[in-house]
């Protein structure tokens, strides 16, 4: 295969993204120390943990820290070079360190609407990608990224990271064997606490960022944001994130699909919940809150025969549980962030990402599993062996299970302004094909939100549409405004080819 310049990489690059077109691919080696060359984009945060994986394995180097804020860059070379010993190249347009020859593994931990089309450039560019949950922004781009996996032979690792922890892979295998009897049904949580992002306004951006570049395939609005921290509390702006379904959730619905032994996407999808309580927090009724993703959600998955529901709570989770959840998570008080597996004969308990327990229908323990793991590791492992099925969480894994959490929002966005009250929705949810009692559910949550001070006859819930979905073709049948949210609108020049693109390529 031919090698190319940098300047050709940045030109073809922009063009082939505008045009769904694919760059072909740039031959890649090892180092003179026979390392892998590793370009880290994206730093804040969890890409601080992806810096300290790379560091932390012989088998690589790290050669570019890639980051839109001059800043952030700047200082982590200076880090990175105290405990590698060399000192990193900082760029900010990571198609830079994608024409470098040098560069085998690029690892991003952008904001979420990144993830695809980062994972999709370095894979045209040869390269082999790790990218942060949630793999991908939208339902289309996930199936992009498996594509250019397959057409380009890349090693393409997802990060939810309880694929690789001993206590969560011998969990699975022990309801694979029949440890609670047959399990038709699980529920994943995220009760986690997040106070308001401030009120909506308009910001400026901070002068250190190339905004341009910080926004890629999403809208551009220079020269200011309306949110008042710029990093990030996009997690609550659905332009760039997906709120905490999408944030948090990824794992716990990862959890839940492995565990359940479901590999395709849901039949149907219905979400309910709403952004409450910062009003009453604020003791303001006219209180506009910055994010406009849901703080309190729901979400029903329909797999036929099997079921999966999530919950999102971001306000005060004190007390939020009832009394069988309390005793499965072993805590009354406090956030619960885990999946619970219902089977005939008991329970299994996620409770953190090393820990979990089985009860039996009187709830007494039978058996409990710990143990971490190194999900960086497992990566570099296949990028070596060159053998994709070594990969814990590949890019399909990852695409269903990130799929959950934009299935949901699409409901949840099509019927925001959908207010109902607590028996229109009972009503609703009445005959919604569940293995989950819908009612009780539902009067948790309406219960969690009152107990936080929200007024439901002022501030109601939204209820999303039932949405039948079709899990090979990748769209709503029955619903085109549906259908449209399945991708998004990109930039000229940060365009996402689709995977037919980059299979026809």
């Amino acid at each position: 295969m031919s090698r190319f310049n940098r300047r050709r990489f940045l030109a073809g690059s922009l063009a082939a993204a505008a045009a769904g077109a694919v760059v072909p691919y740039v031959a890649r080696g090892k180092d003179a120390n026979g390392k892998l060359g590793v370009a880290v984009v994206g730093f804040r945060g969890r890409g601080g943990d992806h810096i300290g994986g790379y560091l932390g394995d012989q088998r690589t180097t790290i050669l570019y820290l890639v980051d839109a804020d001059e800043k952030v860059g700047q200082r982590g070379c200076e880090t990175v070079a105290k405990k590698q010993g060399t000192k990193p190249k900082f760029v900010r347009d990571m198609r830079e360190a994608f024409s470098d020859p040098a560069v085998d593994i690029v690892s991003t931990a952008t904001p979420n609407h990144w993830h695809a089309l980062c994972g999709v450039w370095a894979m045209q560019a040869g390269k082999d990608v790790y990218i942060e949950k949630p793999i991908c922004h939208n339902v289309a781009e996930g199936s992009s990224l498996i594509a250019a996996a397959k057409k380009f032979g890349r090693m393409c690792q997802v990060g939810t990271q309880c694929r690789s922890h001993r206590a969560i892979r011998e969990a699975v295998q022990f309801l694979s064997e029949g440890g609670i009897g047959e399990v038709k049904f699980a529920r994943g949580l995220c009760y986690k606490r997040r106070k308001s992002i401030g009120a909506k306004g308009d910001f400026p951006i901070p002068a250190e960022i190339d905004f341009n570049l910080w926004s890629g395939p999403a809208a551009f609005s220079e020269p200011k944001v309306t949110r008042p921290q710029f990093h990030y509390d996009w997690h609550w702006q659905r332009l760039y994130g997906n709120g905490d379904s999408g944030n948090q959730g990824p794992h716990q619905t990862d959890i839940a699909r492995w565990g359940l032994g479901i590999d395709s996407h849901p039949q149907s999808v219905i979400s309910y919940g709403g952004r409450l309580g910062y009003q009453a927090e604020r003791q303001d009724d006219n209180y506009v809150d910055a994010g406009d993703t849901a703080n309190t959600q729901v979400s029903i998955y329909d797999y036929g025969d099997k079921c999966i529901v999530f919950e999102t709570r971001g306000l005060s989770v004190d007390n939020s549980a009832d009394e069988e959840l309390n005793k499965l998570f072993d805590s009354r008080e406090g956030g619960k962030i885990g999946v619970v597996f219902y089977g005939s004969e008991g329970y299994l308990v996620q409770r953190t990402y090393t820990d979990c327990v089985a009860y039996d229908k009187n709830m007494k323990v039978i058996k409990q599993f710990s143990g971490g793991g190194n999900h960086f590791g497992n990566f570099i492992d296949a990028c070596v062996s060159r053998k994709y099925e070594e990969l814990y969480a590949d890019a399909r894994e990852g695409h269903l299970s990130a799929g959950l959490s934009h299935l949901g929002n699409i409901s949840y966005y099509l019927g925001e302004s959908n207010k109902v009250s607590a028996e229109v929705a009972k009503r609703a949810l009445a005959d919604v094909k569940s293995r989950d009692d819908n009612a009780a559910t539902l009067e948790r949550t309406l219960r969690h939100l009152t107990d936080n001070g929200v007024d439901l006859s002022k501030y109601a819930i939204s209820m999303g549409p039932l949405l039948k979905f079709d899990p090979e073709r990748e769209v709503f049948p029955d619903n085109a405004q549906a259908t449209a949210m399945v991708s998004r609108e990109y930039r000229e020049g940060f365009v996402c080819p689709t995977a037919t693109q980059i299979n026809q390529s």
